[in-house]
């Protein structure tokens, strides 16, 4: 299951991206993370880039309300979207990965 934390009036979440694959989207759920494959390459900040797009759809969401906190060159990444609960987060992503 995903852990999910209420932090300074948003939620945080851990993030397992698999950069150059086919195409991006969300895969399910690794030790605890979301895992998530990004078409972009791990490249000047692209596959972060798509990170962004992709959560963004997901959580439908604006773009500027996400923002990795940590992990900016790793594949664990940890995510905070403002403006939302993790209640809400968790209904999101129950629906999404059919748990």
């Amino acid at each position: 299951m995903i852990k999910l934390t209420d932090k300074d009036g948003g939620v945080m979440f851990a993030v397992r991206v698999q950069p150059r694959a086919s195409r991006s989207g969300v895969v399910g759920e690794l030790d605890g993370a979301l895992k998530i494959r990004l078409a972009a390459p791990p490249v000047d900040g692209e596959a972060n880039e798509e990170l962004i797009r992709v959560l963004a759809k997901l959580f439908d969401v604006p773009r500027a309300q996400i923002a990795i906190a940590s992990g900016q060159t790793s594949k664990n990444k940890l995510i905070r979207i403002a403006g939302m609960s993790a209640d809400k987060a968790g209904e999101i992503l129950q629906s999404t990965l059919g748990v």
